[in-house]
């Protein structure tokens, strides 16, 4: 019976000796392994679908060298899909995309009166309904502010070059006096973009607001009716000066 006694007591310390210094790990203490983030590469790709609301801030809009002055902005849902890539640097991430875009809005305006018109005349309400198509290429820089496993939250800006495709664009002139009225948009336009993301593993939704920073009308020209003897286009009779501003959300998926 002596033996088996001895024997056992040598196993216990044997034990106690192979745990001795070691602390049992508590959930939600430090020394619990933080959880893996799902989405932490050093690159990541991705797709995103939305939908746009433009906003043109008008200046220098005239008619036959009357000023427009008030002009409202009536909102149209236009929409896009883009592919970029996420480079990451810890909390910091530099993101290029390309985009296709078509962008809609609809501006509406009293036509001025001419001066001979008798009190109380009622303007007739002219507007102009613009389908602007164009290919995006923003590149913007982002910080996670919140980044616990797989949740974020970040905000980001960056620049934006934007070819509008004047062929596949439409902007029509309504209930005015003029005739075969046409715009001209510049082909190559600058625009500086910021907003924040909500990334869920990867899963993400991002809201973000584009300032145009120059006028995207070239030219407005129009003919003159043949009765006037000058059946040809002239320009600067109309004249239209507008900064697209566009409101955009998007859902999308990192790769």
């Amino acid at each position: 019976m002596k033996p088996k006694i001895f024997f056992i007591c040598l196993c216990l310390q044997a034990l106690s000796a192979t745990m001795w210094g070691q602390t049992p790990v508590v959930p939600g203490t430090a020394d619990e392994e933080p959880p893996k983030r799902t989405n932490e590469h050093p690159v990541n790709f991705g797709v995103k679908i939305g939908f746009t609301s433009s906003l043109f801030l008008v200046s220098q809009f005239s008619v036959n060298d009357v000023a427009i002055d008030q002009v409202q902005n009536n909102y149209k849902i236009g929409y896009f899909g883009s592919l970029f890539m996420r480079i990451n640097f810890d909390r910091h991430f530099l993101q290029p995309e390309i985009s296709y875009n078509i962008n809609r809005c609809n501006i509406t305006f009293e036509k001025p009166l001419p001066d001979d018109v008798p009190a109380g005349t009622i303007p007739e309400e002219a507007s102009i309904t613009s389908s602007i198509h164009s290919i995006d290429i923003p590149v913007i820089y982002g910080y996670n502010f919140i980044k616990e496993g797989p949740y974020s939250l970040a905000v980001f800006g960056g620049p934006k070059v934007r070819y509008i495709w004047d062929k596949k664009s439409e902007v029509n002139f309504e209930n005015f006096d003029q005739w075969g009225i046409r715009e001209r948009l510049r082909p190559l336009n600058l625009s500086f973009t910021a907003g924040v993301a909500v990334t869920i593993s990867r899963v993400f939704f991002d809201f973000r607001y584009d300032i145009g920073l120059h006028n995207i009308s070239k030219s407005v020209t129009y003919e003159i009716p043949a009765s006037n003897d000058a059946a040809e286009e002239t320009a600067n009779e109309i004249r239209f000066h507008r900064k697209d501003n566009v409101l955009s959300f998007s859902f999308g998926i990192l790769f």
